[in-house]
């Protein structure tokens, strides 16, 4: 990430280097706050607007992903190849799941003269976790 934004010209600072990382091997799908919140541990000066902006970039540039899973906020993906979620809907645990979904497939009457960019499957149910604590 270091590196990419230095190719875009973009100035390494100590804010940025710190959320690069929190995210870097980071598959806990964090939403802002979680990255904000983690960020403050180390650098309690660091505004929320600085990772927000952070992210952005990081976006922006192709180095991470968003992913909006209706837990209430979205989350940012390091992982940016294809790839799937779980979803908890108990605790919102989000986790990367590979399947092949080139099997899916819309005929042209059910596409509705839309172009398939990309296919993003979710699967809901309950982590193993939380279905532990409900016994």
């Amino acid at each position: 990430m270091v590196d990419r934004f230095r190719a875009e010209g973009l100035k390494v600072t100590p804010q940025r280097e710190l959320v690069f990382r929190l995210l870097h091997g980071n598959f806990a799908h964090p939403s802002a706050d979680s990255v904000f919140a983690a960020a403050r541990k180390t650098m309690p000066m660091i505004s929320l607007k600085t990772v927000y902006q952070v992210l952005h970039d990081l976006r922006e540039l192709g180095e991470i992903q968003t992913i909006e899973v209706g837990t209430g906020s979205l989350r940012f993906d390091p992982n940016i190849t294809d790839h799937h979620h779980l979803v908890c809907s108990v605790c919102g645990r989000v986790a990367d799941v590979h399947v092949d979904a080139s099997a899916m497939t819309l005929s042209r009457s059910q596409r509705s003269g839309f172009e398939i960019d990309a296919v993003e499957v979710t699967f809901r149910g309950t982590c193993a976790t939380c279905r532990t604590e409900r016994l």
